[in-house]
């Protein structure tokens, strides 16, 4: 059983909670009442609102429909005014803009082009809305004004600022400046920046709003002339600096002057001076002498005027590709993209056309020089053709897009140089074959004729040219074979043309050797010939062309210059003769000569003494300018003729033949070489 204490405590307290829970549950109860007594106020006030929010709506929607209306109103008047003002603006262009367009656009090109904006939008305007209003034809006239400025602005600008380009700078432009080590662009500058930028502004706007092309003729005249002055200031720049300095030259770049050595001289373009020079060096080592007559014009005669002219001729050729160049880049920031070929093709028509009128006039000279054979003049031609055919290449693609007539004038220039450069190489391969044997034209001494000389130095010039040359022949060729002909082709038919000259020459010199009544003579005449053209040959790559298609050439030389030493050896004949062993008269020794034997030995002696002192008088005057031929024709006939008459005096000096000895021993053995040494000297 629970004790009485325990469950009177255990009462108690679930009495107190019991109270407790009555006591909350009584709160909630009055929470409750009072929630919904708020949430019913809370409706009523809602209520109230939203009756209010609707009258406050009715009030306030027709205000705000009215400042709308009120507001689109307000705009439309605004606008309305706007566009009354930009019209009433066209009405006051005219007067606006009369003065700056009447001052014209010089120094003020932006303001003068906003004003000609202006004009142009009134004149749309009054051509839209009023096209019989006065105002249309006030602004036409003051456009047309404007534009009438604009296209003389353009010329004066063109006229003021075009200028000609140096000879000095043109060099530089052309030479590329290859003695510098830092190799620098030359520059061309046609016109200043800031007027360039002018003259693209007035283009583009005569193009897009003035509707004229005119300017394009105007432009296209102007540089044309620039073009050609320039090309010809060049060629006068030529002449007049090889009259007082030789071969005018073109100073390094100016901010170079001071930190690098002067440019030597343009290097020649190939000339026949490099002949010239080797025909100088044979005759220093003896292979040149005194010349005879030819009715070839000798080469190294020629007038420097020539080498002048060329040179002017094939600088001014490289100057119209870089300047055309120049010309091309310029014209296309200011001409329109579709009109720039036109307008480019008819920009270098006058500088072109000089061109070809001058290289026409050299093949036409080159023409008239053939007929009077003077070789000298028509090898001009080769270092010009050579030129421009290294050339065309660019001028192609400088040419490209401009009219056919215009690509192919160089190529027409080309194939008329080409065919009278051909026909110059027949004409000299005939004429060395015909040149005729006129006796007083031979050289008296027997030394190399003028036509050898000639004939070699002109064959020498050809090396220079070996390519332009071969290249002249082949055009020539009717075989199917020329039509693509190779390097190789063309080389053989060189080698065969130089072999075909010196085949005529040849034969040539064998008929001019007949001239001389004396065989001796005209063997060493011949012996010089043949001596020189081989030693010539030797001394240049022509040995090389001419072994091209005929190997044994330098033996065949060889073996007629020993024919003809022999030849004139026998000329010593009725000397030795005299004294050979064959012809003296048998004696014994200790016998008394009879009177019989005693005079055949006086006239061998007298024999000997008068053939040596002829010939030695005679050969004296006689030529052989090589040093090294003329010493060993001396001494193998000094060793012949000593030896002969060494045995002769040996044999007779003791022999009483006669009282007076010394009329007929008039000569010691070595008085006889020292004579025969003595040939061939006409100084000594």
């Amino acid at each position: 059983m629970i004790p009485p204490q325990e469950a009177s405590a255990r009462r108690r307290e679930i009495e107190d909670k019991l109270k407790q829970e009555e006591e909350t549950l009584s709160f909630i109860r009055d929470s409750l009442e009072k929630s919904d007594q708020l949430t019913k106020n809370m409706v009523s006030i809602l209520s109230s609102f939203e009756s209010r929010l609707m009258k406050l709506e009715n009030s306030i929607i027709p205000v705000h429909k009215q400042t709308e209306n009120l507001q689109r109103l307000q705009e439309n008047v605004e606008k309305t005014l706007s566009c009354l003002d930009h019209v009433i603006s066209y009405y006051h262009v005219a007067s606006d803009t009369e003065k700056i367009i009447r001052e014209g656009p010089t120094g003020r090109l932006e303001e003068y082009l906003g004003s000609m904006a202006k004009i142009q939008k009134a004149v749309e305007y009054f051509q839209d809305n009023s096209p019989d209003s006065p105002e249309l034809n006030k602004v036409k006239l003051l456009f047309e004004r404007g534009k009438e400025s604009l296209e003389s602005e353009f010329r004066s600008l063109m006229t003021r600022h075009s200028k000609v380009v140096s000879p000095v700078l043109i060099l530089d432009l052309i030479s590329g400046d290859e003695e510098l080590e830092v190799q620098e662009d030359v520059a061309l500058e046609h016109l200043p920046e800031s007027m360039l930028q002018d003259v693209v502004r007035i283009s583009l706007w005569l193009v897009e709003y003035g509707r004229n092309q005119d300017f394009m003729n105007v432009y296209y005249q102007i540089r044309s002339s620039q073009l050609d002055r320039s090309i010809k200031g060049l060629k006068e720049h030529f002449r007049k600096s090889s009259s007082s300095f030789g071969v005018p030259y073109s100073p390094a770049i100016p901010n170079k002057r001071k930190d690098t050595p002067t440019k030597k001289p343009i290097k020649r373009p190939g000339t026949i001076r490099k002949a010239q020079n080797l025909l100088k060096q044979y005759s220093q080592h003896g292979l040149d002498g005194k010349k005879g007559g030819s009715n070839l014009i000798p080469l190294e005669g020629r007038d420097d005027m020539l080498d002048v002219e060329t040179d002017a001729y094939i600088h001014c050729v490289s100057a119209f590709v870089k300047l055309a160049q120049s010309e091309y880049q310029l014209l296309t920031d200011i001409i329109p993209e579709h009109h720039q070929k036109k307008t480019f093709d008819s920009l270098i028509q006058d500088a072109l056309d000089g061109l070809m009128l001058e290289g026409e006039n050299i093949v036409s000279a080159a023409r008239k020089a053939i007929i009077r054979h003077d070789f000298s003049t028509v090898l001009t031609v080769f270092p010009i053709l050579r030129h421009l055919k290294q050339t065309k290449p660019e001028f192609d693609q400088v040419l490209q897009g401009t009219a056919a007539s215009t690509k192919n004038k160089l190529p027409g220039l080309i194939t008329s140089m080409e065919t009278i450069g051909a026909k110059a190489l027949e004409d000299f391969a005939d004429n060395i074959k015909n040149d005729p044997d006129k006796e007083y034209n031979m050289p008296k001494d027997g030394t190399v004729h003028e036509l050898t000389s000639n004939a070699i130095l002109f064959l020498q010039q050809l090396l220079d040219f070996q390519e332009t040359a071969g290249a002249m022949l082949a055009s020539q060729e009717t075989s199917s074979s020329a039509t693509s002909y190779s390097s190789e082709f063309s080389k053989r038919l060189l080698s065969t043309y130089i072999c075909k000259v010196l085949g005529n020459l040849q034969l040539n010199l064998l008929s001019k050797s007949k001239v001389y009544e004396d065989p001796a003579l005209s063997a060493i005449f011949l012996h010089n010939n043949y001596n020189y053209i081989l030693k010539s040959l030797e001394k240049s790559e022509l040995i090389q062309l001419v072994a091209v298609t005929q190997k044994t050439a330098e033996r065949s030389y060889r073996e007629h210059i020993e024919q003809q030493i022999q030849t004139y050896q026998r000329s010593w004949l009725k000397v030795t003769d005299y004294i050979s062993e064959k012809n003296l008269p048998v004696f014994q020794p200790g016998v008394k000569l009879r009177d019989k034997e005693r005079q055949m030995i006086k006239e061998r002696f007298k024999g000997f003494n008068d053939g040596l002192e002829e010939l030695c008088k005679i050969q004296k005057a006689w030529a052989i300018p090589d040093t090294e031929q003329r010493d060993k024709i001396r001494q193998a006939q000094k060793n012949i003729v000593k030896e002969t008459y060494g045995a002769f005096l040996h044999r007779y000096s003791s022999v009483p033949f006669t009282k007076n000895p010394e009329k007929y021993i008039k000569y010691r053995v070595e008085q006889v070489g020292d004579m025969i040494d003595r040939l061939f000297d006409t100084s000594a």
